[in-house]
């Protein structure tokens, strides 16, 4: 299949979640933020759809326990949105990785040097945009001011720069990361472990950090699924809006 980077078209739907199964294994990893959740002015003004932990357990048990959250937000802050986490999660933009029993692979995510989080939040304050303090970083959010979005982010490309973090871009954010872990080494470190290994992956993300989860699945057999428009991408399939990712998946 010609790969969506090389094309302007609108990429088909995905098959029938059924269908797809119907061919060998399949192992599911999903973004948070845009795919099961509705986007909010705020990181902490989500409202999930009620009992989506247990509608997510569901979800994993049809597919023998290959189904993962990989977000870029802290796994305990999707647990305090939907309660226990009841599938296997990478958050942290892939810092922090764990199997869905707990056990942890990797070493977990590299909190913010204070230097880097003091000059983040005056940024912030000098331009009226919000700072959001993260286990493994820090973010610059300019949703409630977009005309922002070229300072913020000459601003954190500066200042990664400056002390060999990384800038990270997503929907009216911009992150602070330490450089050696992504959406796509998360899906890479989970597809070596039980049960996913063996399987094809598949990965649902609407956000630029998703791309990293895209490009690994297709790698590994799979494909990723975009949620969403936006161009260009290394999806091949796509989903219009929230709504219909809850219908594919059967939520």
């Amino acid at each position: 299949m010609r790969r969506a980077m090389e094309s302007d078209s609108i990429l088909p739907a995905p098959p029938p979640l059924d269908t797809i199964c119907n061919g060998g294994p399949v192992s599911l990893f999903l973004d948070f933020d845009g795919t099961l959740v509705e986007l909010a002015p705020t990181p902490d003004t989500i409202q999930p759809i009620a009992d989506i932990g247990s509608r997510l357990a569901g979800l994993a048990d049809r597919l023998d326990g290959r189904c993962a959250l990989v977000s870029g937000r802290a796994l305990g802050d999707i647990e305090r949105h939907i309660g226990p986490l009841p599938v296997a999660g990478a958050g942290s933009h892939g810092a922090d990785v764990r199997l869905a029993d707990g056990t942890a692979l990797g070493l977990g995510a590299t909190a913010l040097p204070q230097e880097i989080e003091s000059e983040l939040r005056q940024f912030a304050s000098e331009h009226g945009i919000d700072y959001e303090h993260k286990p493994h970083g820090g973010a610059l959010h300019f949703r409630s001011a977009p005309g922002k979005e070229p300072e913020a982010h000459e601003f954190a490309a500066q200042l990664a720069t400056k002390h060999g973090w990384s800038a990270q871009k997503g929907k009216c954010v911009v992150e602070l990361v330490k450089g050696d872990s992504d959406k796509g080494e998360a899906v890479l470190a989970l597809m070596s472990e039980s049960p996913f290994c063996g399987s094809r992956p598949y990965f649902l993300g609407d956000d630029l950090t998703d791309e990293a989860g895209f490009e690994a699945c297709a790698r590994l057999g799979g494909a990723g699924i975009l949620v969403g428009e936006r161009k260009p991408t290394s999806a091949h399939f796509q989903l219009p809006n929230v709504a219909s990712v809850h219908a594919w998946l059967g939520l």
